[in-house]
């Protein structure tokens, strides 16, 4: 499809997606919300392994655009005006963020995010369902809804997920501003680099994920969000299944051999 908010550039098994809206510090539009959950939609077709999502303009995404909001509320408004038991709008616009989040958060694909300058509300909400978190150092982090009189309500539970119920609570009851070096410490953000650092870091990365099997690591990922929520005890049938299966299929077969003749494995997409 084409897409009018985003750059969106395959290379090889990577599909690099870039929230492409500069001029408003790539403020995530309904139209970003809809292209984004197209882009994993086809990624997630075939031939991709990784997905890397970054901001145009040196920034990442400075949350959710109030053009959009105001038009939401507006509909809202003028329901409530005519007496018409019209659709809650705003809670409709909120709902597509969240579908995208989950959407992003439980892709079989390898998800990295490449954060810079803003990330901001719903930025920060793709932040958190990211895989593998990079961060530059001009990245600031910022949980606005609180000040600013509402929720954040879509990026609430994926902040618990990812920082704990503690720093999470933190965060929302100040109006979290923190630094890359902050955002490391408490887990949000797995590394720091330099900006001129930043295309260095990221392929190391892809190396080191392209170098694993992408059907493990969709099952690996598939297995940790029951792990979540399940004792460790009640998943050891599954889990000896899921090794099962893994083991005996072409890519544990494939790993053996590529381990036994001393080579790099030829992984194929599953």
């Amino acid at each position: 499809m084409e897409f009018e908010t985003l750059q969106v550039e395959p290379t090889g098994a990577v599909l690099r997606v870039t929230l492409n809206r500069p001029e408003s510090r790539n403020a995530m539009s309904l139209r970003m919300v809809s292209e984004l959950r197209a882009a994993l939609h086809s990624a997630e077709a075939g031939g991709v392994r990784v997905l890397v999502l970054r901001g145009a303009g040196g920034h990442f995404c400075a949350g959710a655009d109030l053009k959009d909001m105001a038009a939401a509320r507006m509909r809202a408004m003028q329901g409530d005006a005519s007496g018409d038991a019209a659709p809650d709008a705003i809670a409709q616009a909120n709902q597509q963020f969240g579908e995208l989040c989950a959407a992003y958060a439980n892709t079989p694909l390898a998800l990295v995010a490449l954060l810079e300058g803003t990330v901001m509300g719903g930025g920060f909400g793709l932040a958190c369902v990211a895989d593998v978190a990079l961060a530059a150092e001009t990245a600031l982090f910022r949980l606005p809804e609180t000040a600013l009189g509402v929720v954040p309500a879509q990026v609430a539970p994926f902040l618990v997920e990812r920082l704990g119920y503690s720093q999470a609570k933190r965060l929302a009851v100040t109006g979290g501003r923190i630094t890359a070096s902050e955002a490391l410490a408490i887990g949000l953000v797995h590394a720091v680099h330099a900006s001129d650092q930043f295309d260095a870091a990221l392929t190391a990365v892809l190396t080191d994920i392209l170098a694993c099997a992408p059907g493990a690591i969709a099952a690996t990922k598939a297995l940790m969000v029951k792990a979540r929520l399940t004792p460790p005890a009640d998943l050891v049938q599954e889990a000896a299944l899921v090794f099962s299966r893994a083991a005996q299929g072409p890519e544990g077969m494939e790993g053996a051999v590529a381990f036994l003749q001393k080579r790099k494995p030829n992984w194929a997409m599953p």
